[in-house]
Parts: structure tokens; C-alpha cells; sequence
């Protein structure tokens, strides 16, 4: 899909360098994935602490599981 942009060229030069990619789109398109996976990753730090480890099973519990599937 073809979408015009007004991207900060600093920024934009900047992550040519340090990704090392060959082109701006291989540039942005990477940088979408980092934001993307990055966002995720804060999504589950967000759930640390809200489970409680007495209602986790246990090993032989999940591979007791596993055996049912």
C-alpha cells in the first residue's frame, strides 16, 4: 500500500545508520516491527504481579495436561 509520509529526516537519516539497512523502507518497515514488539513487551510487564504463583500448576500438572490434548 502506497502511503505519503512526512518522516523527520534526521530521524530517518539516523536510523539508516545505525540499522544498517539498505533502503528507507526496509528502514521503516523494521522500525514498525521493533515498535510493535516493543509495545507487546510492556503489555506483559504490565502483568507482573497480578498472578498469583499458589494458582500456577505445577510441572507434572502441565505435562498431565499436555498428555490430554
Amino acid at each position: 500500500m502506497a502511503t505519503n509520509l512526512q518522516i523527520d529526516p534526521d530521524l530517518l537519516e539516523r536510523a539508516l545508520e545505525i540499522g544498517g539497512r539498505r533502503t528507507k523502507r526496509e528502514t521503516v518497515n523494521e522500525a514498525l516491527a521493533e515498535y510493535i514488539q516493543r509495545r507487546e513487551q510492556l503489555k506483559i510487564l504490565d502483568l507482573f504481579g497480578t498472578v498469583d504463583p499458589a494458582d500456577m500448576m505445577t510441572d507434572e500438572e502441565m505435562r498431565a495436561q499436555r498428555k490430554r490434548s
